[in-house]
């Protein structure tokens, strides 16, 4: 009675944490962007590096009964550098490894082509670190299903929190470095602004004296 007890309260000590922690779970991003027939759209995403970014996109075309619209992606790094670029296409996907921190941008615009002149509509699914991971190929590879498989997940989870949490911290120090140089260089300016109105002061002061001596004023 007491071992199963003990099996009980083992399995359900595992179901409370995921019930209480599902929602602390990344999910992928799901964005309806409407393209305008001249210009450009962006989506950027704040990454730090070595994440893993998956995204797929597709026009979504209401009038069935013509071929629809083409559009043209791109997909640059914080440093500029081009990720991905594809054009005359109705869909794709672009999947890569993060280099470096910073800002990642993903642009889309309709191509010159585009017969009607509309707005273009498109579905953009954007999946980052935990939420990129294939884990039904985990869950094959390694034979675990259930409540081992959703542990999996939280501990993923809790390993991107922590990669994420060292990332913020990161930035935080980068910021603190600037924010205490600029207080530095302020201080200085201010500093060297007093000797300057002082040494102007001083210097008209003795102008004026020797003005008003040689007037016989003073």
């Amino acid at each position: 009675m007491g071992k199963g007890a003990n099996v009980r309260s083992g399995l359900l000590l595992p179901l409370l944490v995921l019930c209480l922690t599902s929602g602390l779970l990344p999910v992928g991003e799901s964005i309806w962007l409407n393209l305008p027939a001249t210009g450009t759209k962006c989506v950027s995403e704040e990454i730090h590096n070595n994440v893993v970014v998956l995204a797929d996109y597709v026009v979504i075309s209401e009038d069935h009964t013509q071929s629809s619209p083409t559009i043209s992606a791109k997909v640059t790094s914080p440093y500029g550098n081009n990720l991905h670029h594809l054009e005359n296409v109705t869909h794709g996907q672009f999947a890569f490894t993060t280099k470096e921190g910073g800002n990642y941008l993903a642009c889309f615009w309709v191509d010159g082509h585009h017969q009607g002149g509309g707005d273009v509509s498109v579905n953009l699914e954007w999946r980052i670190g935990i939420a990129a991971k294939d884990w039904d190929s985990v869950a094959r590879k390694e034979k675990i299903e259930g409540v081992e498989l959703q542990l999996r997940k939280l501990e993923g989870a809790v390993e991107a929190i922590h990669e994420n949490l060292l990332y913020l911290k990161s930035r935080e120090a980068d910021m603190r470095q600037v924010s205490e140089a600029t207080n530095g260089r302020v201080a200085w300016f201010s500093i060297m602004s007093l000797g300057i109105c002082i040494v102007v002061s001083v210097t008209q002061i003795w102008y004026l004296k020797r003005f008003f001596q040689k007037k016989k004023l003073i």
